[in-house]
């Protein structure tokens, strides 16, 4: 589950990417920009945009971690000044999950002894090594699904001929953001058709939004 809810995260980051990039390239482009302003515009919106993924997803998830460092520092002072209490509310968690109660209350008592802290964590505060916040990571993972999303556009700005860049690279974010949706929906295990169809909408809303903007500049020029 925990690598499902990573590719999760990796996809949205790299649909963000196309989504910005190819709306900011097309609404450059259709200003009749020239090719080196709109590859410069390109390549700051990559830039700004995985640093804005990057501090955004920082700090939530620091938010995140300092939420867990104060529960766990209440845990272990409760742990350590109502030893009792915090022994039977282990037992009741066991119980609940279908143990009955003289073997709840051992195995309470076994993994109290053992490492209380860490029981009440895992058990009652659902913290363990594998969730537990990393800001740095979370920050560097979000960075980059947005500047391999980002890259494509970019990339068919460099390779395409000038008089066919904008068809190119609305064509070429299109038909990833619909690969990216159906591989979201996928992993989620919703429906791909509906996950490909609203994608499908949403960036065709974004990028024919920008680009219209780009040429009611150029008209007005």
């Amino acid at each position: 589950m925990d690598a499902i809810g990573w590719l999760r995260a990796a996809v949205l980051g790299a649909n963000d990417g196309i989504v910005s990039t190819a709306s900011l390239v097309l609404g450059v482009a259709s200003a009749n920009a020239l090719h080196e302003n709109i590859l410069l515009t390109g390549i700051a919106g990559l830039v700004a945009g995985a640093m804005s993924m990057a501090t955004g997803e920082y700090v939530s998830v620091s938010s995140q971690a300092d939420t867990e460092k104060a529960a766990l520092a209440q845990e272990k002072a409760e742990i350590h000044t109502d030893y009792q209490s915090e022994h039977r509310e282990l037992t009741a968690i066991y119980v609940k999950r279908g143990l009955d109660v003289p073997l709840a209350r051992e195995v309470a008592e076994k993994l109290m002894q053992h490492d209380a802290l860490g029981a009440h964590a895992r058990d009652e505060l659902g913290i363990t090594e594998t969730t537990t916040a990393r800001p740095l990571q979370a920050a560097l993972a979000s960075a980059s699904s947005f500047a391999a999303g980002a890259a494509l556009p970019l990339a068919v700005v460099v390779l395409a001929p000038a008089r066919h860049l904008i068809p190119l690279v609305a064509v070429a974010a299109f038909v990833s953001l619909m690969i990216l949706g159906g591989l979201a929906a996928k992993t989620g295990g919703a429906n791909v058709f509906t996950g490909v169809a609203r994608v499908a909408f949403w960036s065709a809303l974004a990028m024919g939004v920008t680009a219209g903007i780009g040429a009611m500049f150029a008209a007005l020029a």
